[in-house]
C-alpha cells in the first residue's frame, strides 16, 4: 500500500497532543483589533482544543500526527 497523504492545510493548523486531542490556534485575531480589548486579544493568543465534533475529521486529514 502507498503512504497516505497528509492534508497540508490541516497540518499547518492543528497538532496532536499527548492525550490524543488536537491543539489549534484561536480565530478573531487577524484584523479589526482596535475595537477589541487588550484582555480579549491577550486571551486569544493561547491555543485551544479542537471541538469534539471536529476531532474525527482532523484525525482523518492527519493520518501520521
Amino acid at each position: 500500500m502507498p503512504k497516505m497523504k497528509t492534508n497540508r492545510g490541516a497540518a499547518k493548523r492543528f497538532s496532536r497532543r499527548a492525550s490524543g486531542s488536537f491543539k489549534c490556534g484561536q480565530s478573531h485575531r487577524r484584523h479589526i483589533l482596535t475595537k477589541k480589548s487588550t484582555k480579549r486579544k491577550r486571551h486569544l493568543r493561547q491555543s485551544t482544543e479542537l471541538h469534539a465534533s471536529d476531532v474525527r475529521s482532523a484525525a482523518r486529514m492527519l493520518p501520521y500526527a
